[in-house]
C-alpha cells in the first residue's frame, strides 16, 4: 500500500478557523481539507437544514414538468413512472410513483428487464405504454441519451419527462421537459444529485404547488438517502442534507420495505455505509437476478406483513447473488493463474456461462485482488458483453476508447463501464487493451493507495475529538471518514488472528508505556502480526471507531494498515 498523507491545504484559513470556531488545529484541517474555510459554511456543514436545499424552479425546464403532469392530472390521462433497474432507479421510481398515487390514482411503474431490454428508455417500454393508454411517461435515472427513444414515443402521442444526473451529449431528446443539473444550459446551483435525488426535486416542486412544505416530504427520504449512499455520488450540498434526514427516516421511522430489510441487523443506529453495504445490495439483487420490479414492490408496499414477505424474497435474490459472485470469482482467480496472467496490466477474464447479473461485482472483486484494470466477458446472444471496472485515477473509459475499434457499443465513466463486443474480435480487444492500459498508467496507480488527511498521538484522542468527528458524519465520497496516521506504536502482546479462516487483526496498541491504550482491529492484517510482535515498534494507519458490546460503547481504531516505524 502507498501510504500518501495529504498536505495541510492552507496553514493560514486553518488557523483563522480554528480560533472562529474554537476548535483544534486538528479539526480545523480536516474542514480545510473538506472545502469548509469559514464560519457559515462550518455551521452549514456541522447542522444541515432544509433550508440549505435549493428552489427547484432554479433547474432549467421545471416550470414545464410540473405544468405538464398538472395537465395530465387535470385530464385524467395515465402516467407510467419508468426507471432504470439499480438502486437509483428503483428509488427513483418508488419515490415518484408512491407521491403521484399520494392524490392521483391513474399511475403505474416500468422497469426495463436487464436481460430482454438492458439500461435506459427501451423501445418495449414505450409499446408497453401505448397499448395500455399512458400518454406520459417520467422517467428517472435515465433517458439523457434516448433521443430516438423518446422520438418513437413522441410519434405514438406519448410524451416524455425525463429526470436524470448523468452527463448529457450535444444533443438533448426532445422530450417536454430535461431535468438534469448537468444540462450545460441549467443555472441549478448543485451539480451532484443522484437520479432520485432529481425525481425528488420533481415533487419538491409538485408539492409546492400543492401547497405543501418540506415537512410533507419527510416520509420520501429514506428512499432518497438509500439512492446517496447506493449511488456513491458526494456526500456535500444537498446530498448531505436529504443523507442527513434520509438516515433518520430509516433509523426512526422508515417505511415497511425497508423496515422489513433491516428488521434483523442489530444494531442501534444504521450510517450511510450501513446503507450501502446491507440496504442496496438487497434491492440490486432483484434485478440483478430476477427482475427490478421486485425492488419497486417492496419500496411501494405499506402493509407491513406483505413487505416482509417482499423482503424475504429478496433476501433469497440476495444469498443467491452472493452464492453466484463467490462461484464466478473463484473460477475467474482460477483462469487466470491457470493462464499465468498474474503479471499483466489488465486483468480479463471470459466464461460464456458467467451470470451477466454478477459480472460488474466480480470485477470489482478481482480488481481487489489484482489492483489492475479489469474486465469480466460473459455470452449475451450473439455477442460478449462485459463489465469494466478501474483502479484510482486510472480511466478505464478512455482506454476503452483507445479500443473502439473492434467494440459495438459501449459506456460508462472514469471508473466503470459496460461493452459488448463480437466473440471474433475478443483475443484482438484483449491485447489491444493490454497494450493500452501497459502504455498509459503509471507505476503508482499500480499500487493501491491509502490518502491520510492527518498525523495525531494518541494524547490527540479524546471525547470531544470523538464527539466533533461523529458530527463530520454522514461520510461518503468528498467527506470520506477521517483517516490518521499515528508512529512509533506498540501491542501489549496480545495481539492474535482472529476471525472463522483467522484473516483479522486483533491488537491492543499504545503510544506511550505509561500512555492511552486502545482496542484496534485490523480486517484482512492477520498477515501482518509479525510486524507487531515481541515490543516491536510499527506504525499504523486508522479511523477511529465506536465499538458496541453489550451496551457498552468503547473507543476502537480500526486499522487500514501497518508498517514497521
Amino acid at each position: 500500500m502507498r501510504w500518501t498523507l495529504k498536505p495541510n491545504p492552507n496553514p493560514h484559513k486553518t488557523r483563522q478557523l480554528a480560533a472562529e470556531l474554537g476548535v483544534t488545529p486538528l479539526i480545523a484541517t480536516l474542514l480545510v481539507q473538506r472545502g469548509v474555510e469559514t464560519f457559515e459554511e462550518a455551521r452549514a456543514f456541522f447542522r444541515p437544514a432544509f433550508e440549505h436545499l435549493h428552489d427547484p424552479y432554479l433547474m432549467q425546464d421545471m416550470d414545464k414538468a410540473v405544468a405538464r403532469i398538472e395537465t395530465a392530472i387535470t385530464a385524467g390521462e395515465n402516467i407510467l413512472v419508468f426507471g432504470d433497474y439499480d438502486v437509483d432507479g428503483t428509488t427513483a421510481v418508488a419515490l415518484m410513483s408512491s407521491y403521484l398515487r399520494s392524490y392521483y390514482p391513474n399511475v403505474a411503474t416500468y422497469i426495463p428487464d436487464r436481460y430482454a431490454e438492458g439500461y435506459g428508455v427501451s423501445f418495449q417500454g414505450i409499446d408497453f405504454a401505448e397499448d395500455n393508454g399512458f400518454t406520459l411517461i417520467i422517467a428517472l435515472d435515465c433517458g439523457i441519451k434516448s433521443i430516438d427513444k423518446v422520438e418513437y414515443a413522441t410519434q405514438k402521442g406519448i410524451d416524455f419527462i425525463i429526470c436524470d444526473h448523468h452527463r448529457p451529449g450535444d444533443e438533448l431528446p426532445e422530450a417536454i421537459a430535461v431535468l438534469d443539473p448537468k444540462r450545460q444550459d441549467c443555472a441549478y446551483p448543485y451539480k451532484e444529485l443522484c437520479g432520485c435525488g432529481v425525481g425528488f426535486k420533481l415533487i419538491q416542486a409538485l408539492s409546492a404547488n400543492r401547497g405543501q412544505s418540506l415537512l410533507d416530504l419527510i416520509p420520501y427520504l429514506d428512499l432518497v438517502a438509500t439512492a446517496i449512499a447506493a449511488d456513491i455520488v458526494p456526500i456535500t450540498g444537498e446530498n448531505r442534507v436529504l443523507a442527513k434526514f434520509g438516515l433518520e427516516v430509516i433509523n426512526k421511522n422508515p417505511r415497511p420495505g425497508i423496515k422489513a430489510l433491516i428488521k434483523n441487523v442489530k444494531k442501534q443506529e444504521l450510517t450511510i455505509t450501513d446503507v450501502v453495504f446491507i440496504i442496496a445490495p438487497r434491492i440490486n439483487a432483484a434485478g440483478r437476478i430476477k427482475h427490478g420490479n421486485h425492488a419497486v414492490a417492496l419500496l411501494t408496499e405499506f402493509n407491513q406483513k406483505q413487505a416482509e414477505e417482499f423482503a424475504s424474497q429478496i433476501e433469497t435474490f440476495n444469498a443467491d447473488r452472493k452464492d453466484l459472485d463467490k462461484q464466478i470469482t473463484k473460477e475467474a482467480l482460477k483462469q487466470i493463474e491457470t493462464n499465468g496472467e498474474q503479471e499483466r496490466y489488465t486483468t480479463v477474464v471470459y466464461q460464456e456461462d458467467w451470470h451477466k447479473g454478477v459480472i460488474g461485482i466480480v470485477a470489482s472483486r478481482l480488481t481487489e485482488v489484482y489492483y489492475r484494470p479489469t474486465l469480466v466477458f460473459t455470452k449475451s446472444g450473439d455477442k460478449l458483453a462485459a463489465s469494466a471496472r478501474s483502479v484510482k485515477d486510472f480511466d478505464v473509459y478512455n482506454a476503452l476508447e483507445a479500443c473502439s475499434d473492434y467494440l459495438e457499443q459501449f459506456g460508462g465513466h472514469m471508473y466503470a463501464a459496460g461493452l459488448t463486443l463480437k466473440e471474433s474480435d475478443f483475443e484482438s480487444f484483449k491485447q489491444q487493451f493490454e497494450e493500452v492500459v501497459a502504455n498509459t498508467i503509471t507505476p503508482d496507480l499500480r499500487v493501491p493507495e491509502i490518502s491520510i488527511d492527518a498525523e495525531i498521538d494518541f494524547s490527540d484522542i479524546d471525547d470531544k475529538l470523538i464527539r466533533i468527528l461523529k458530527q463530520f458524519e454522514p461520510f461518503g465520497p468528498e467527506n470520506m471518514t477521517p483517516v490518521f496516521i499515528a508512529r512509533h506504536l506498540t501491542d501489549s502482546g496480545y495481539g492474535k488472528a482472529i476471525g472463522q479462516d483467522e484473516e483479522h487483526l486483533r491488537l491492543f496498541v499504545k503510544q506511550q508505556p505509561e500512555g492511552k491504550g486502545y482496542a484496534a482491529i485490523g480486517f484482512g492484517l492477520a498477515k501482518k502480526i509479525g510486524l507487531t510482535q515481541n515490543q516491536k515498534h510499527f506504525d499504523a494507519v486508522f479511523s477511529i471507531d465506536e465499538n458496541e458490546w453489550n451496551g457498552t460503547v468503547s473507543v476502537q481504531l480500526r486499522l487500514r494498515d501497518i508498517k514497521v516505524s
